[in-house]
């Protein structure tokens, strides 16, 4: 079996297992059969040295693929762009300065403008004073907004003086009570 595997043509034997690959092998034939004559080897060991021999060529088979493989070439595939969606320019609506709002805001309210007048320091020492009564239950910052409003408005009802919130000057010495 052996021989056979040599017997391939000149001309293709070289490209196809590289000529390391042929000298092995006959040099491994030629060995085999100067050191024991064929009829010494069994069975057994003659079917072992065919496995040999052809996990030899396989392997340089599989050698020479690797060495010559090209890159697949991959078809390019058209991919559809995304939609881009543009906001529809829409003014800003315009409101008249004189028009009066029709709910009022507690940003408009005697309070808001009484407590926006007072210091940084003064509106958390209002806030402080709320929160020490447990009126105010929000972050100390100094700024007017629903949770101030609400503190304010309880304190003055449960003072009994939830007139004062009315006018500027009755929610000035709201204030002053709360931080002299």
């Amino acid at each position: 079996m052996l021989p056979a595997v040599i017997s391939a043509p000149a001309s293709t034997a070289p490209r196809r297992f590289g000529r390391a690959a042929i000298a092995t092998i006959t040099a491994l034939a030629i060995g085999l059969t100067a050191a024991a004559p064929a009829q010494a080897l069994g069975r057994n060991e003659r079917n072992f040295l065919k496995g040999v021999a052809a996990a030899m060529v396989v392997d340089r088979l599989l050698d020479e693929a690797r060495r010559n493989q090209r890159p697949r070439y991959v078809q390019p595939q058209y991919v559809q762009p995304r939609p881009v969606y543009r906001q529809v320019y829409r003014p800003a609506p315009h409101y008249d300065r004189y028009q009066q709002p029709s709910r009022p805001s507690i940003w408009m309210t005697p309070s808001a403008q009484a407590f926006n007048s007072y210091s940084a320091y003064d509106r958390r020492r209002i806030q402080s004073g709320l929160a020490a009564r447990g009126y105010y239950r929000g972050g100390i910052d100094g700024a007017f907004g629903p949770g101030t409003y609400s503190a304010i408005v309880a304190y003055a009802n449960d003072r009994g003086r939830g007139r004062d919130l009315g006018s500027a000057a009755g929610v000035y010495g709201l204030f002053d009570g709360l931080v002299y």
